[in-house]
């Protein structure tokens, strides 16, 4: 049987994962504190991997409980660490000192800055995916590829690519459960330039894309519905939750249901 056999969050759209053992559904059917901080330049445009590269040597914490935000760079230079509404002047200065560029920070606590507006709830994969994508890499370690691809829920105990079944043809969501929260399955996740990048340095991996197009249709599995794949440069699925999910939990071994 299928299982949620990990859940990642990432605090600061862009930046560093943490990983959790439960997670609670908000307003927009998101998990509470994913990408509920974002970063954006002068003319409201995101901070990220896409546009950023500086974003690669950016390290980052968020405690909750304290309302603190912490920041370290890895080429060994300044940290600091600042309470998110008492000192966010100082801490917008910061960024923006690193960044040079004029940044603020902003923050929503019901929903955050999905990737996919339209289906806001959490991205899900399975390990084996993640193993079978490892493979298709010299030197690029499972570790690796699961940070790069940045989704938010891990099932264990699925074959490869299983998680292509929640998704239908299109226009037709997929409902299915993790433990007592319903979910629908949308559509297989487009990819972008941020998994071709090593996640520490941001140096492109050769033919990232070119190898993992060609591999991802040579073993995209029958009961994928191929018909939403216009390219393969597609992996994790999306999805969307009801009002009635609010508030609900999800928990480490909760089994995943059809």
């Amino acid at each position: 049987m299928p299982y949620l056999a990990g859940i990642v969050l990432y605090p600061i759209k862009a930046l560093d994962p943490i990983r959790v053992r439960a997670a609670r559904i908000v307003a927009s059917g998101a998990l509470e504190h994913d990408r509920e901080l974002a970063i954006v330049d002068a003319e409201g445009r995101l901070i990220n991997g896409k546009r950023n590269t500086l974003i690669h040597n950016l390290c980052t914490g968020v405690n909750w409980d304290e309302g603190v935000v912490y920041l370290d760079t890895r080429d060994g230079g300044s940290s600091a660490q600042f309470h998110i509404d008492r000192e966010r002047g100082a801490l917008e200065a910061w960024l923006s000192d690193y960044f040079a560029q004029p940044v603020t920070l902003k923050r929503s606590t019901e929903g955050g800055f999905p990737d996919d507006p339209k289906n806001p709830g959490p991205t899900i994969i399975g390990r084996s995916s993640i193993e079978t994508v490892a493979s298709w890499y010299d030197g690029v370690p499972y570790a690796e590829i699961q940070t790069r691809f940045r989704a938010n829920l891990e099932i264990g105990d699925s074959e490869p690519f299983w998680e292509d079944r929640l998704f239908g043809a299109l226009d037709e969501n997929v409902c299915f459960s993790i433990g007592d929260v319903q979910f629908e399955g949308t559509n297989p996740c487009q990819r972008c330039i941020v998994p071709t990048r090593n996640t520490k340095t941001g140096e492109p991996t050769d033919n990232f894309a070119e190898i993992f197009r060609a591999r991802r249709e040579a073993t995209l599995p029958d009961w994928a519905n191929r018909e939403r794949f216009n390219h393969f440069y597609r992996l994790a699925v999306n999805t969307r939750l009801a009002p009635s999910e609010l508030g609900k939990m999800l928990r480490v071994g909760d089994e995943v249901r059809l």
